[in-house]
């Protein structure tokens, strides 16, 4: 068995990544507001492009914990979406993003939604590969940091009772 390569840890800034649209007509739904699916979609793309960022490898999507959906986003505004690495595993991490309307004139924004993702990073031949850790620098980071472990143990703790329940 070949001996597994560790990689330098790495800022969550350097890894971070951003994204910012127009909502159309043909994103939304009868009311005017856009799709919770397409929203959903947009998360996992630009959450996926900062793992990949992070651990500088493809990667798979393994779980979506948490999706909220608090205000609409309704046709002709802005959907910024933000995503950060929040914390590092051994083969996975999971990321953050923050979802916001954006007023075309004033560029107020809101907050929309959240989610927290998990990625696995694969190497050449689709095989789980181990990722670099996290280097959260500020006060916010280190948070997302910390409750980014909680989350994890209570998803560890989940897939443990599917697994085997009473």
């Amino acid at each position: 068995m070949a001996k597994e390569k560790l990689q330098p840890p790495r800022l969550v800034r350097e890894s971070q990544a951003e994204i910012a649209q127009v909502v159309l007509p043909n994103d939304a739904n009868p009311l005017g507001n856009i799709l919770g699916g397409t929203v959903m979609h947009m998360v996992d793309m630009l959450a996926a492009i900062a793992a990949q960022r992070h651990c500088g490898s493809y990667v798979v999507t393994a779980s979506v914990d948490h999706v909220d959906f608090r205000y609409p986003i309704r046709v002709g505004e802005i959907i910024v979406l933000k995503a950060s690495v929040n914390r590092a595993f051994h083969r996975s991490m999971e990321v953050g993003v923050k979802v916001f309307r954006e007023d075309n004139f004033t560029h107020q924004r809101k907050h929309t939604s959240s989610a927290y993702l998990t990625f696995v990073a694969i190497d050449e031949n689709r095989k789980p590969r181990p990722v670099p850790p996290v280097v959260p620098e500020t006060r916010e980071e280190k948070r997302r940091y910390q409750e980014a472990g909680k989350r994890r143990q209570w998803r560890l703790q989940h897939l443990t009772n599917r697994r085997h329940p009473s």
